[in-house]
């Protein structure tokens, strides 16, 4: 039987395609993966750029879309950490009592996490596909390294699962 998976990924728009091959990993085990984030399109892009797209506009936009998934996935790339709108939307996702969930970027190294996913995290893991699965679920609580050995949590343990 396939499961539905509905999540928002977080992340920063030039790590477009990585989000494309998470979604394909998450589907690896039969998964239906349903991903409410938002993607740029070019002429997105264009109308933010020109600042003809208002902030207010935008935060309506992402709380309907995480308000409808289970879990946010926050993809952790090398410029993740410094972007404004993923601290946004983990902090966003905490007060919707959203599970929250990082996954370390395919390849990617101990990239610096956004401080919002360290403050509200509720497991960080390495791009594998069980672990990201199974924290989805919340199966998997662990705060991992890109490499997959565990760490420390910098705050105590949150395991909603939605």
């Amino acid at each position: 039987m396939t499961t539905r998976r509905h999540v928002f990924i977080s992340h920063h728009h030039a790590d477009d395609q990585k989000v494309d091959q998470l979604t394909k990993l998450i589907a690896k085990d039969g998964s239906d993966v349903r991903n409410s984030s938002v993607r740029m399109k070019p002429a997105n892009q264009r109308r933010m750029d020109e600042g003809r797209v208002k902030d207010e506009t935008i935060k309506r936009l992402l709380r309907m879309k995480i308000s409808w998934s289970s879990t946010v996935v926050v993809l952790i790339g090398k410029e993740t950490h410094s972007r404004p709108w993923v601290n946004w939307e983990i902090e966003q996702a905490a007060k919707q009592g959203k599970r929250i969930v990082g996954v370390y970027a395919h390849g990617g190294t101990d990239a610096e996490k956004p401080e919002a996913l360290e403050k509200y995290g509720s497991a960080i893991v390495a791009w594998n596909n069980e672990s990201i699965v199974d924290a989805i679920e919340g199966k998997n609580n662990n705060f991992e390294n890109s490499d997959g050995s565990t760490r420390e949590a910098v705050h105590p343990g949150t395991t909603r699962v939605c």
